[in-house]
């Protein structure tokens, strides 16, 4: 009885992933939130059965990617399903939000390599190669543009401007990896997770945003990271120099993150309102100065608890 219950569940849900897939490839409008959607069928099996249905489960998905996308939708169904394998299956044996992301972001990391280096390898496809070759087109139509309208002195600083951002993304593509992993699994949490309980998969809360209190040791590894430039000063382009450049960067989005959670403790104790908050964080992502005084309050609040100075005594 129970195996006819799980090939049933399992039948529907890999038609649910299909349904789902052929948006994502056929739809691109769509797909920017189907995108997210992807796992949900993996991580509601992988949650309420064992490694050998799971297993069975991936196989059939394996088959089906395959006959109705090709090798399109076997890479996108290898991607997304092996990371809501993943999630379900550690939500069903740890019940951790935190054990969850981190999961789900290893996997999309490994996944994402894994990916990267098939196209490169076989179907000859280098994504940083291109986007550096369509800034450097967009460089030289501006350079053109500000030519024509007799701007000479600012062609020299847009070429300067230009050359830092392709040194950033070559520098930094590790850091960008690892945070668009980090934010999808989030983001796949967040759409996933309450869909899933209502089909009664049983999935822990996160808890409210403003009590969120990363580990402590993030801040001694960030100072290793600025202590270790500060003392090192490796070269450009040397592997010491990428690993502390990309450390610090991954970082310095925690240590942003932890302040934005204690200003919304902050406000939260001091009965502002939310849009307030809000409206914080949008200038932050506009104004430099905004985004590091935040980070300031979360090396401070990592620190020295400096929440606790707010909040209020019962």
């Amino acid at each position: 009885m129970k195996n006819v219950r799980n090939l049933t569940e399992g039948a529907i849900l890999l038609a649910a992933f299909t349904v789902f897939l052929l948006i994502t490839i056929y739809i691109p409008p769509l797909s920017i939130i189907s995108v997210f959607i992807l796992p949900l069928p993996f991580i509601m099996f992988s949650a309420k059965n064992n490694l050998k249905y799971i297993a069975v489960f991936f196989i059939a998905a394996i088959i089906i990617s395959f006959i109705s996308s090709s090798l399109q939708g076997l890479g996108l169904m290898a991607l997304f399903g092996a990371a809501g394998v993943v999630m379900g299956y550690i939500t069903q044996k740890t019940k951790s939000r935190s054990a969850v992301l981190i999961g789900g972001t290893l996997t999309f990391i490994i996944g994402l390599v894994i990916f990267y280096a098939v196209l490169v390898t076989f179907m000859n496809i280098n994504f940083l190669h291109e986007l550096n070759t369509m800034l450097e087109q967009s460089m030289k139509q501006s350079q053109a543009m500000l030519q024509a309208l007799g701007k000479e002195d600012q062609v020299k600083l847009l070429q300067e401007q230009n050359a830092n951002l392709i040194k950033n993304i070559k520098t930094l593509a590790p850091g960008y990896l690892i945070t668009v992993a980090i934010v999808y699994a989030f983001i796949t949490q967040w759409i996933c997770f309450p869909i899933a309980k209502r089909f009664g998969v049983t999935a822990p809360s996160w808890g409210k945003f403003r009590n969120l209190m990363l580990p402590k040791s993030l801040l001694w590894y960030y100072l290793a990271a600025l202590g270790g430039f500060l003392l090192f000063h490796p070269q450009e382009g040397t592997y010491l120099y990428l690993v502390i450049i990309n450390a610090r960067f991954i970082l310095e989005w925690f240590i942003f993150l932890q302040g934005l959670a204690c200003l919304f403790f902050i406000f939260y104790q001091r009965s502002f309102g939310k849009g307030f908050a809000i409206f914080i964080v949008i200038l932050s992502f506009i104004i430099p100065i905004v985004h590091y005084i935040i980070m300031i309050l979360g090396i401070t609040d990592l620190g020295f608890d400096f929440r606790k100075r707010f909040a209020k005594k019962e």
